[in-house]
């Protein structure tokens, strides 16, 4: 199964919803980012996992979907073991 949502140069902004509205989007301007699709956890859309640094250079865990050429972030947490074990490896 593919979505092909990964198309990063198509996306216009960014689809905040009430409880992420005060987030900021600029963990995907720092690098290095990683995204990869996540096929395991949605069958309806592309889902994704971005692994990155906010601008306080905390590792971050941001799983968001693409909806209307826009990113809708899901959820912002900080990076699991084995998740800084993959990032710091890429």
């Amino acid at each position: 199964m593919t979505f092909d949502c990964l198309d990063l140069e198509s996306i216009v902004g960014f689809d905040w919803d009430d409880g992420n509205i005060h987030k900021n989007e600029e963990f995907f301007f720092n690098e290095p980012l990683l995204i990869v699709e996540d096929f395991k956890h949605s069958l309806n859309e592309c889902r994704c996992v971005a692994l990155g640094k906010n601008d306080f250079n905390d590792l971050v865990t941001v799983i968001f979907t693409i909806r209307n050429k826009q990113i809708r972030v899901i959820s912002v947490r900080d990076m699991s073991k084995k998740e800084r074990i993959v990032y710091d490896k890429a």
